[in-house]
């Protein structure tokens, strides 16, 4: 047996002095990374992750706060809290539709109308978000719920943020809003405050946290190291699902200036398969020109604002049925919508 165990010892290939798995200090990056996944103590979570269709590679994402673009089934409100009287989740929210016979506007000519946008430098860039989504709360013992939520995320001079939610949905305003707070699917008030936190100073380079930068090639190295670990990261292009994961993560952390967007309409106007889909009305009465991206059973639809090519929301439903996620073809995954 010692031979044996011996023989085991020589062929470790982690050994215990190795620089990748040795127990030194976590660098700002891993700090902030560590503190977002304590941050997520419930058993019930919202996740951000797409769930693994056939044909699709999983992929990991991490996510700042509420974790939303996920899966949003359009579920009955008495499957969760009983009751066969009870109407259906009225946070469920279905597809956007674009309108009939309305004007598709190719990338490249929204890029023209954001440079113009920009040149007089305003809005400016600031740090911290304000976002509405529809995401799931899922676990592994209770049907999954549709909350509808929004977070405003403000940052201060000494570095320090606080953090709003608040369940509420302006698609119905002053009726009750379904929360899963505390991992107990129930209907709360409008305008019910789920968390008000505030948040030490805190300082990092990395992105999503350190600072954008406003070119199109500083933005596309910049939402490269935002997706991809630094491990695992390549020098082949950004795909396009990695790029809209991205600008997700980005808006999450960051309400972008005129100049940022008008970088980040020209990386989608490179973006292969994101092709305009016409005009729409978002969840939150705004006009914008939509453009899809299908890919692996999904159709992922950003919408840009008409004038500036600002992101103003975006949303992923299914083009095929999944069974095993009890899902159909056109439910919709999740949607944010971001606001100034």
């Amino acid at each position: 047996m010692a031979d044996e165990l011996e023989l085991l010892r020589r062929a470790n290939p982690v050994p215990t002095d190795g620089p990748d798995f040795g127990e030194g200090p976590l660098d700002r990056r891993a700090e902030e990374r560590l503190r977002r996944l304590l941050r997520e103590n419930r058993p019930r979570r919202r996740v951000r992750l797409l769930p693994v269709l056939p044909g699709r590679t999983p992929r990991a994402r991490l996510a700042w706060g509420l974790a939303a673009t996920t899966v949003v089934l359009a579920i009955a409100v008495n499957a969760v809290l009983g009751g066969s009287s009870t109407p259906r989740a009225v946070a469920a929210p279905g597809p956007l539709t674009v309108h009939v016979h309305s004007t598709s506007v190719p990338l490249k000519q929204l890029v023209a109308l954001a440079d113009a946008a920009a040149s007089g430098g305003s809005p400016g860039l600031r740090k911290g978000t304000h976002v509405q989504s529809w995401s799931l709360g899922m676990s592994d013992d209770k049907p999954p719920v549709t909350v509808p939520e929004e977070r405003v995320v403000r940052w201060r001079a000494d570095a320090s943020h606080t953090e709003l939610v608040v369940a509420t949905d302006p698609r119905r305003p002053g009726r009750p809003v379904l929360t899963d707070e505390g991992n107990d699917p129930h209907e709360v008030a409008d305008g019910q405050v789920i968390s008000r936190t505030t948040y030490p100073p805190m300082w990092s380079d990395a992105p999503p946290e350190g600072t954008p930068p406003h070119t199109a090639a500083g933005l596309r190295a910049y939402l490269t190291e935002t997706v991809r670990p630094e491990i695992d990261r390549s020098t082949a292009p950004l795909t396009t699902a990695e790029l809209l994961d991205a600008v997700g993560e980005l808006l999450d952390h960051w309400t972008l200036g005129a100049r940022e967007s008008a970088a980040l309409v020209r990386l989608f106007a490179e973006a292969k398969g994101l092709r305009p889909a016409g005009e729409v009305t978002d969840r939150l009465g705004r006009p914008g020109h939509a453009y899809v991206y299908d890919t692996g059973g999904i159709r992922h639809m950003l919408i840009l604002e008409p004038r500036t090519g600002a992101v103003l929301g975006m949303e992923n439903t299914f083009t095929e049925d999944a069974p095993e996620y009890g899902v159909k073809a056109g439910d919709v995954m999740g949607y944010s919508a971001w606001m100034r």
